[in-house]
């Protein structure tokens, strides 16, 4: 028998926020809108918030959106981060891995299903993410020990290769673009095993056509100056893109199908 979820709250970053899946509107869709809508469309009804931010790391998801998600008494709620943990120059897995599974067990501990997803590996999106490699896997690592440790669904993306294929990210090579949150939500759909959902999301996109030797590095360039070096910058004075921003979705409102 399929559950049916009455109250989904979103947490996270700015994945959960949907950058960079424009909504038409000025604003972003993202995985966790599609999600919702997919859940209302087979329901008939869901009430949805979503309080992603863009640049929170996990310790600052924990003291920010935990308590306000708890007040709305969610009975499903996604929960993903990490990224801007491991961007850093020091990550601290344990310390990733105890805010994770204490925000974990607190939304398990008041009735919610909690389901999230590992980090593909982003050295086929962006050479420079070798640098990262190791934070990578061991921040997948921590991601499925907590979710092993809490009872939380962990859908392990890192497993299946399309999560890597370059299609599927923006052109700032950190976000998901509009083809890549449309296969988050179906994985997500997947692992809760929604009506109609099946494991079509793994599957790998058809294989890339040829390309000049030129274009590569064209592409590196352009990455590099629009947002590699902005990013540097921005990190450098102390800044976040998260800066005086609040979640898109405070409350609970009804989904629109």
């Amino acid at each position: 028998m399929t559950v049916r979820f009455h109250r989904y709250v979103a947490i996270g970053d700015s994945s959960t926020e949907g950058m960079d899946d424009p909504d038409g509107r000025g604003g972003y869709r993202g995985w966790a809108n599609r999600l919702a809508e997919r859940i209302a469309t087979i329901q008939g009804s869901l009430l949805y918030a979503n309080l992603g931010v863009r640049g929170r790391r996990t310790r600052q998801i924990r003291e920010q959106q935990l308590e306000p998600a708890l007040a709305m008494k969610p009975d499903l709620v996604t929960l993903f981060s990490g990224t801007n943990d491991v961007v850093r120059r020091h990550f601290d897995p344990e310390g990733f891995r105890k805010d994770l599974e204490a925000i974990q067990l607190a939304l398990i501990a008041s009735g919610a299903t909690v389901i999230g997803f590992t980090l593909p590996d982003l050295t086929p999106v962006m050479p420079l993410g070798r640098l990262i490699r190791g934070k990578v896997a061991a921040l997948n690592d921590q991601i499925r020990a907590a979710s092993m440790a809490s009872g939380a669904i962990c859908v392990d993306m890192a497993s299946h290769p399309v999560g890597s294929d370059p299609r599927l990210w923006s052109g700032d090579r950190l976000h998901a673009n509009a083809l890549g949150h449309a296969r988050i939500a179906a994985a997500l759909a997947h692992g809760l095993g929604l009506p109609g959902s099946d494991d079509s999301w793994s599957h790998p996109l058809p294989p890339l056509p040829a390309v000049g030797f030129l274009e590569p590095i064209r592409a590196e360039l352009r990455w590099v100056t629009g947002h590699l070096l902005p990013w540097v910058w921005r990190h450098a004075h102390g800044r976040s893109s998260g800066d005086g921003r609040g979640p898109k979705r405070p409350a609970l409102r009804p989904v629109e199908v």
